[in-house]
C-alpha cells in the first residue's frame, strides 16, 4: 500500500475507498454480497475492515459498515471514531447511515450511490434497497458528519453489475 501520509487528500479517500472495494471482493469470495467497509483513523491509518456476512444465516442486517460500527464501538473511544472515516464501497442504506451517526463516525466516503445501486439490484429480495441518502438520514440528526460521494463510482458500481444477474 501507498504511503497515505504522502498522498493528498483525494489520493488518500481513491486508496482507501478501494480498500473496501477490496473488502467487498473477498465477501463475494465467501459467498456473500459485494460489500466493504473500512475504518481508518485521523493519522491515516486501517482501524478496521468489514465485508458483507449475509450467509450463511440469511441476516439482512449484516451489512458491511453495521458490523465494522458494531465493533468499531466496543474498540475505540468516541474521540477517535469522530475524528475517525468510514469507507464504503457503496453508499451506506438507512440502517447503517444510523449506525455511523450512533458510533459516532465523523467522516464517511463511499463509492456506488445508493439511487445507482437500487438501478443495478432491481427488485432483488436479497437487497430491496431504501432509496434514502445516507446525507438526509444524517441530517435528520444532532451531529455533523461529513460525507464525501459518489467518487470511482463506475468502480464500485462493477463490484455489482455481474453479481445480481447472476442471483436471478
Amino acid at each position: 500500500m501507498d504511503d497515505p501520509t504522502k498522498l493528498t487528500a483525494a489520493e488518500r479517500d481513491a486508496l482507501f475507498l478501494r480498500r473496501s472495494f477490496d473488502a467487498g471482493r473477498r465477501a463475494v469470495a465467501q459467498g456473500n454480497h459485494p460489500f466493504g467497509a473500512v475504518l481508518v483513523d485521523q493519522d491515516h491509518r486501517l482501524l478496521l475492515e468489514a465485508g458483507n456476512a449475509f450467509m450463511p444465516s440469511h441476516d439482512g442486517t449484516a451489512h458491511a459498515e453495521r458490523l465494522l460500527c458494531t465493533e468499531a464501538a466496543t474498540r475505540f473511544s468516541p474521540d477517535i471514531l469522530k475524528r475517525a472515516t468510514l469507507y464504503s464501497s457503496a453508499e451506506p442504506c438507512a440502517m447503517c447511515a444510523g449506525a455511523i451517526y450512533w458510533t459516532g463516525i465523523g467522516r464517511v466516503v463511499f463509492g456506488l450511490g445508493e439511487a445507482r445501486l437500487k438501478a443495478i439490484t432491481g427488485n432483488h429480495p436479497e437487497n430491496p434497497t431504501l432509496d434514502m441518502p445516507c446525507r438526509a438520514v444524517f441530517a435528520s440528526g444532532q451531529k455533523s458528519i461529513e460525507v464525501v460521494g459518489p467518487i470511482l463510482e463506475d468502480e464500485a458500481a462493477a463490484l455489482h453489475e455481474n453479481f445480481w444477474a447472476e442471483k436471478n
